[in-house]
């Protein structure tokens, strides 16, 4: 049997989660051979090189695909320079007007990098905030909606020097198709036909499609070059061949697969939600009925009396009222989970309450933490904030997911 590797590049890349699942991806004797990533975010950054040895080129994608934008940051300087009274403030822009001059020549070197290798398949999850229902929804209006327009200067960047890729693989949130009364989908839809891509986009659960137990809606975007390719694509089509029913005992094995049952309030204390450090959320009926009207909340909350049931999932939300998941998984991991206890699922362990660990995050988006996978213990020599770790895992994709939509790929592209 031959083997053969396809070339990707990966933008946004996050944490790797997509990277990890084309990694992972075989058919026949075909697979991927990642070439290089980009990302901005610096942790996140730390994070995928602790796991992956391919190139990762850090830095700002709006800045690697038009180098224009330094050279305008830097007329702006000049212009203001020109015009300020002082001899402070003109030294002031003259170290800004250098460090353009500097950053030019950082930016060109990674656009080089960037268009060193030719790429069978560019893919990306695009950053989200911009679409997503947890976000504001501004999409185009937010600057981070625009970055979707950097993929589009970058497929004419690789195909001025070796020709367009011949897959684009692309995830977002499930309101990116309905934002803007379907508007702003039709935008990107258009944008990457006119670049020659037939598109196909299913939005996919990620508890019906794998064994993950975790409630995650996406939708994941395949672009073809080829009509070919295109048509023997047809998973989408026949989505109903690759789902998962799941009786509740079998959600049941899979949540101990990511949960970790040996931690216990000596080894963890800090995930453990506890009267002590958190009093408003075990607030008796009787302490309840001895607080002033005026200051009362409306919810009484009690932790105890609410989180009742062990493999089960549950939520704090806004600090108001519990919840449990109802479809016997984790609700939607988040990135804002790290900022605070209210937005991390809850669960109920054999001595008390406590939230899902870092580690238990990235394995409920299918990172094999601890067999391949690692996350890092320190950052510049400091430790590693475990609120940025959370952030990454609802930040990244379901890993799954990925590799099973990448091999649907191998089989179209396979001659």
């Amino acid at each position: 049997m031959h083997t053969h590797k396809f070339t990707v590049g990966s933008l946004f890349a996050g944490v790797g989660g997509i990277c990890l699942g084309f990694k992972t991806a075989e058919y026949r004797g075909l697979g991927y051979n990642l070439i290089w990533a980009n990302e901005i975010d610096e942790y996140a950054g730390e994070t995928y090189r602790h796991n992956f040895d391919h190139n990762l080129i850090a830095g700002d994608i709006e800045k690697i695909v038009d180098l224009n934008i330094i050279q305008s940051e830097q007329n702006r300087y000049i212009n203001i320079m020109n015009e300020v009274a002082t001899d402070e403030e003109r030294i002031k822009y003259k170290v800004l007007i250098e460090k353009c001059e500097e950053e030019k020549q950082i930016y060109r070197e990674k656009q080089k990098q960037i268009l060193s290798s030719k790429i069978d398949v560019l893919n990306g999850g695009f950053p989200c905030q911009a679409f997503s229902i947890a976000g504001e929804q501004k999409g185009f209006d937010d600057h981070r909606g625009n970055l979707f327009i950097s993929i589009i200067k970058l497929i004419r960047l690789l195909d001025s020097v070796h020709g367009k890729p011949r897959v684009l693989f692309l995830e977002n949130v499930k309101n990116l198709m309905s934002h803007d009364g379907g508007r702003t989908y039709k935008v990107i839809k258009s944008k990457l036909e006119k670049e020659g891509y037939i598109i196909k986009e299913k939005v996919l659960n990620t508890m019906d499609f794998s064994h993950l137990p975790q409630n995650r809606e996406r939708i994941y975007i395949v672009g073809f070059l080829n009509k070919k390719d295109a048509e023997k694509f047809t998973m989408f089509d026949n989505i109903g061949e690759f789902y998962i029913n799941k009786t509740v005992d079998e959600r049941v094995r899979d949540i101990k697969k990511v949960i970790d049952y040996t931690l216990t309030k000596n080894t963890g204390d800090k995930y453990y939600y506890t009267k002590e450090k958190y009093p408003k959320y075990f607030i008796t009926e009787e302490e309840y009925d001895k607080i002033p009207e005026s200051y009362r909340k409306d919810v009484r909350i009690n932790l105890d009396e609410s989180i009742t049931e062990e493999y089960q999932f549950y939520q704090l939300r806004r600090g108001m009222y519990v919840r449990k998941n109802m479809s016997n998984v984790c609700p939607t991991l988040t990135a804002n989970m790290g900022t605070g206890g209210h937005n991390v699922p809850l669960i109920k362990v054999k001595d008390g309450i406590r939230k899902l660990t870092p580690k238990e995050t990235f394995k409920l988006q299918g990172f094999p933490v601890g067999n391949g996978y690692e996350l890092p213990t320190k950052y510049i020599n400091r430790p590693y904030p475990e609120s940025r770790l959370y952030k990454q895992a609802g930040n990244a994709v379901s890993v799954p997911i990925i590799r099973l939509i990448a091999e649907q790929i191998l089989r179209v592209l396979e001659e």
